[in-house]
């Protein structure tokens, strides 16, 4: 079974630590959370590696923070769904019903909401 505090956040930004996934990413960290950093170039975030997708993570993943463009959620869930992803947590601006709709058809627990602020981190 997953550890309910191992994450990903995809969606990273490797050149501005103001963006959203950055932040969460920074913050979770802070907060004790297993997290790993995702984004398609790869590369380090604070010191830790940056993986260029989901199945690159050298552990089992329980829940995804996606910080993406709508257009990008749709492959984003797929390798939610390749890798055995419990539940995905949609952010704010980071939102397509047709992803949303295959999470669940998938059987994986989808959030509409800001993890940070329902998990008590912001």
């Amino acid at each position: 079974m997953a550890d309910r505090r191992v994450y990903a956040v995809m969606g990273v930004s490797l050149t501005d630590p103001a963006k959203y996934g950055t932040r969460i990413f920074k913050d979770l960290r802070a907060a004790d959370y297993h997290v790993f950093a995702v984004n398609p170039k790869g590369g380090e975030l604070l010191g830790a590696p940056v993986y260029k997708k989901l199945s690159d993570i050298p552990a089992e993943i329980y829940g995804v923070i996606m910080v993406l463009p709508p257009a990008a959620l749709e492959a984003a869930v797929q390798q939610c769904i390749d890798c055995g992803v419990k539940e995905i947590w949609f952010q704010p601006g980071a939102r397509d019903a047709q992803a949303q709709h295959k999470a669940q058809a998938a059987g994986i627990e989808v959030i509409e909401n800001c993890f940070m602020a329902a998990n008590g981190v912001w």
